[in-house]
């Protein structure tokens, strides 16, 4: 999130819901945006395939064919930039590459747009118009928007239709991206990839490097961990295609096939290629998972060996920080000490450090800390989960952790009565401060950034510019921005560079010690001293400059977004006039097809119906946990899907009969028919909330005695279609085909 959902109750007039339906999967967050409505007449408008129940609160609701977002975008586009709704300013002073923006805009009218979005030309129009005009607007999604092949473009459009409007930066106004569980923002913070290093550092040698140093590790005892240099420096295999590293059936860039898997915090039938998946876990030589509660991967296999449970304490039982949706931590005391033999997680990763002889590694950075500018052992031991904390906030700088110590974490805990709700500002003993210092937050002195890249507050208020990432010019373009665009407060006027220890003086006009230069580190961002920041705040600098928001990524397959339509699409004459991106080779040490398979063949011929996925709010995620309660699985009995009456009388289904659902892939599921018309005859949405079923086979016999889970049903993620984005590897869970067939 740019902003919070206070700040959408306190601002915001209009909201664009795309691709989320927060009301069950997120149902705090939408309590907010009623309040909005409530408190200021905020009109709420949902894009969505299924009439959900986010929809029926809506002012205005759209119903869009899936994966056709981006096009729908374009279509607003079209009439903001024919009807002058653009901010002219904004776009002059603010943002690069929307040139190309405009032209890509041209071509999609409202008409054109309606075809290929299914929303009919007048409701486009409507829209457009109440959302242009009504600031400030903010636009919110979930996983609706991410979870294709064309995600990544996704996450781009949207956030260039803020810029457009002027939205970006302001009270009110930015994207808002809803998490659905706990804690997801800050596991990605941490980067639990295969791509990253903690805080999105990367790996790079130089990241490397940095972490080694932090940690109190050496450099060349890190290199020794892997079989040769290179690999630290590739991609590891994505959660999505993990099972290919071990079938090998297609080409990977891998030392080895993958012989073990470890599962800890990840329901692994949240994935796509369930059956593929369940082959791999049969080849392997062992799996562990690591849960407090059984994890179906557990049971995917009849394997009587080398399958291992250990388990793992729940968040009641443990302490520590997690970091919410709008960037903000929150401490957490624990309630109980763990039940029976159950451990915290990072015990169980205690024990396996000691067990493969790095634990006095594993630790190290726990013992030290910075002593006059200086990363030094302090310590023979560490207090958990306090030094973990401030081990942190000491060396996550690219996202500014620095201000998040466990003391200022556990007094915000104390003293969370002592903020205002609409505009998380401290009063009292907490006055100057924002309530769990959204980060950035840069030191123990800086208040936290409720509103990202607002140059109307200062730097050490919590404003900021936009990040200069990609150097300071393109194709002789300027990539910062004049002085129209100052940091309030700021000693440097206009646009500036990411603070380094070459520009530092040039760019602040200050003169470095000797000693000052030494202890410095090369650039902000792994300068543990801590140098850099200070002479910053004393200029109301921001370390990571101030530059324009680039509309154009001139390093991604599309430069900007372009309609791409799914790879199993529904429309197969809009394929021809809009295909997917070329096959894909090495991403995430797999190759990946996208033109081959959506080009082999009209899929809707065979395959006619759409599938949408949704949410239970009963079940949250992969319902691992909540079907092990009664009283929650007694909500929703049985895995089914919605059907129209029509769809259904077509195949001969009734209400409440079982039938199949067959994919492209070849696989099936078998489940109830819930007559219903919140979806249209062209399309059925299923929860992905089961599991203990496999092509109708059931598998619950295989739960250690006691674990069985009260509900279980297919995984709709059985025959969720082969597709992943073209960046991140996420699979393409919302766009697909199957065919229906009475059971």
């Amino acid at each position: 999130m740019t902003n919070h959902f206070g700040d959408v109750v306190g601002h915001s007039k209009a909201i664009l819901m795309i691709g989320a339906n927060s009301a069950s999967a997120c149902p705090i967050g939408f309590k907010h945006f009623l309040q909005a409505k409530d408190r200021n007449n905020t009109k709420l408008i949902v894009v969505d395939p299924v009439y959900t129940k986010s929809a029926a609160k809506a002012d205005h609701y759209l119903r869009i064919r899936t994966g056709t977002d981006v096009a729908f975008v374009y279509g607003m586009l079209h009439l903001i930039f024919k009807n002058g709704w653009e901010d002219k300013e904004f776009i002059d002073s603010r943002v690069y590459g929307m040139d190309e923006v405009r032209q890509e805009a041209k071509k999609w009218t409202p008409e054109v747009t309606a075809d290929v979005t299914g929303i009919p030309a007048d409701k486009i129009i409507q829209i457009t118009r109440l959302f242009a005009t009504s600031k400030p607007a903010t636009v919110v999604w979930a996983l609706g928007i991410t979870q294709h092949s064309t995600g990544t473009s996704n996450t781009r459009i949207l956030p260039i239709l803020q810029l457009v409007l002027g939205n970006a930066g302001k009270k009110g106004g930015g994207c808002n991206i809803i998490r659905g569980h706990d804690n997801v923002q800050g596991s990605t913070d941490m980067c639990n990839l295969a791509d990253s290093l903690p805080g999105y550092y990367g790996l790079s040698d130089d990241a490397w490097k940095y972490y080694s140093k932090a940690w109190g590790v050496d450099y060349e005892w890190m290199k020794g961990r892997f079989h040769s240099h290179k690999w630290m420096n590739e991609k590891g295999f994505s959660l999505a295609k993990w099972w290919q590293g071990v079938l090998q059936e297609e080409k990977t860039y891998s030392s080895s096939p993958i012989r073990a898997l470890w599962v800890q915090g990840t329901g692994i039938t949240s994935m796509t290629q369930q059956v593929k998946i369940q082959e791999a876990i049969k080849k392997l030589d062992l799996l562990v998972i690591a849960e407090p509660f059984v994890n179906e991967a557990a049971i995917l296999s009849d394997r009587k060996d080398g399958i291992y449970i250990i388990p793992a304490a729940t968040q009641f039982e443990t302490e520590g920080s997690v970091t919410a949706s709008n960037r903000s931590s929150q401490w957490r005391s624990k309630v109980v000490d763990p039940l029976y033999e159950s451990k915290p997680d990072h015990e169980i990763m205690f024990e396996f450090a000691k067990k493969f002889g790095f634990y006095d590694e594993f630790v190290s950075g726990m013992k030290h800390d910075i002593v006059d500018g200086e990363i030094k052992k302090v310590k023979d031991d560490f207090v958990w989960p306090d030094d973990a904390a401030n081990e942190l906030a000491r060396t996550v700088k690219t996202i500014g952790l620095g201000g998040w110590t466990a003391k200022r974490l556990r007094e915000h805990q104390e003293n969370w009565h002592l903020f205002d709700p609409i505009t998380l500002a401290g009063y009292g003993k907490m006055k100057g401060q924002y309530y769990g210092l959204p980060w950035p937050c840069w030191d123990t002195k800086h208040p936290g950034s409720p509103i990202l890249y607002n140059p109307d507050t200062p730097v050490n208020e919590g404003g900021m510019g936009f990040r200069n990432r990609f150097g300071l010019e393109h194709d002789g373009v300027s990539q910062l921005p004049d002085e129209r665009v100052s940091v309030k407060g700021s000693k440097v006027k206009g646009g500036y560079p990411e603070i380094t220890k070459a520009n530092i003086e040039k760019v602040l006009g200050i003169k470095l010690t000797q000693e000052e230069k030494r202890k410095m580190g090369a650039n902000w961002k792994v300068d543990l001293s801590g140098i850099i920041q200070e002479k910053c705040n004393e200029a109301e600098v921001c370390v990571y400059g101030n530059a324009k928001a680039r509309a154009k990524v001139w390093t991604f397959p599309d430069q900007i977004p372009m309609h791409r339509e799914p790879i199993h699409s529904p429309r197969f004459d809009l394929v021809k006039k809009y295909p997917t991106y070329p096959d894909q080779k090495n991403n995430f040490r797999v190759d990946v097809k996208f033109e081959s398979e959506q080009s082999e063949k009209d899929w809707s011929k065979e395959f006619p119906t759409m599938i949408v996925t949704m949410r239970l709010v009963n079940l949250s995620g992969a319902g691992m946990i909540e079907r092990t309660s009664k009283y929650l699985s007694h909500i929703t009995p049985e895995m089914f899907a919605h059907i129209h009456p029509e769809l259904a009388a077509k195949h001969g289904i009734r209400d409440k009969e079982d039938m199949w659902l067959h994919s492209p892939q070849g696989t099936k599921i078998k489940i109830k028919a819930y007559y219903n018309y919140s979806v249209t005859p062209d399309r059925v949405a299923m929860p992905y909330n089961f599991a203990g079923m496999m092509q109708g086979v059931d598998l619950t016999h295989r739960y250690p005695e006691g674990t069985k889970p009260y509900v279980n049903g297919e995984s709709s993620n059985t025959i969720t279609n082969y597709g992943f984005d073209v960046i991140t590897q996420i699979p393409e869970f919302n766009a697909g085909l199957c065919r229906i067939e009475r059971a």
